[in-house]
């Protein structure tokens, strides 16, 4: 899929009107250009259902693991629009638009991939990135950059960054390098993830209950997978929370009961998901 910004779409400052008008058009992503900024400005951040777990039930195919993501992207409309698409895609994302707010989300939370742009204000690109590295973290990186020169990404690389993307590029291809670093981050797993007669393949985003199909929300499904993951230790709220929702998410919320309870009624009878009292949950 290759995408461009279509002006006639930009009017409206709603980062999942962007994101459908880009996947919608012909030609590659890119950040928008200096006409399209006038009209756009900065897109607010996508806080609906699909944001805070209340997407609807969906089929998925294709798509990655529970993934913590940051993007950092000085071009605010491009940033949106890409944290919607991967938001699409089940993982969590979180938004800043210069290299000093990177810095700062990196000192505090856990990410899997920093989609990171080389030219940022405040703090440069490679600053984040040597910091990323210095910190010894399980954090991969990729670095965005305008510059297609060979000598850019062979720069980038040196500094520590994992992999490397130059604009414009296919939003499909920017997912798929985003689903390979994670694998990297995390211990190696079987593909398919079974037990308790649950089945769960992340690659198809397909769930059985011994046999019998289950269709799950992407919250819904991003918490059964880390739960699975853990293979019968007690993953608390908090945990969840890290891994299945975003930053913005109220940390006194009962966002995580309420979900758990909908997944144990889709998954059925006998109750596999199991409430440890002051600890959390285990299957």
């Amino acid at each position: 899929m290759h995408i461009r910004t279509p002006r006639r779409c930009l009017p409206r400052r709603d980062a999942v009107t962007v994101y459908r008008c880009l996947t919608g058009a012909a030609g590659t992503m890119e950040a928008p250009s200096a006409p399209a900024r006038r009209y756009g400005g900065r897109a607010p951040r996508d806080t609906g259902a699909a944001a805070q777990g209340g997407a609807p039930t969906v089929h998925f195919s294709g798509k990655d693991d529970a993934l913590r993501v940051l993007v950092v992207e000085d071009e605010q409309l491009l940033a949106d629009a890409v944290a919607t698409g991967l938001r699409r895609e089940a993982m969590a994302v979180d938004v800043v638009y210069d290299g000093q707010a990177a810095m700062d989300r990196v000192a505090v939370n856990d990410y899997d991939v920093v989609v990171l742009d080389r030219d940022l204000p405040k703090v440069h690109g490679d600053e984040v990135c040597r910091y990323v590295v210095a910190n010894s973290s399980p954090t991969r990186v990729l670095m965005l950059t305008a510059s297609g020169d060979i000598s850019e990404r062979v720069a980038g690389l040196e500094l520590g960054a994992d992999d490397y993307l130059p604009k414009p590029f296919a939003f499909t291809e920017m997912v798929a390098r985003v689903r390979a670093l994670g694998r990297r981050s995390t211990t190696a797993l079987p593909p398919v993830l079974e037990r308790s007669g649950i089945t769960l393949d992340p690659n198809r985003r397909e769930v059985t209950r011994d046999g019998r199909p289950v269709q799950l929300s992407p919250k819904e499904f991003a918490v059964l997978e880390v739960l699975m993951r853990a293979e019968g230790a007690v993953v608390s709220a908090e945990q969840l929370l890290e891994k299945a929702w975003d930053e913005f998410i109220d940390p006194f919320t009962n966002v995580v009961r309420v979900t758990v309870m909908t997944l144990r009624r889709k998954l059925g009878e006998p109750p596999v998901i199991i409430t440890v009292p002051g600890a959390g949950y285990r299957i």
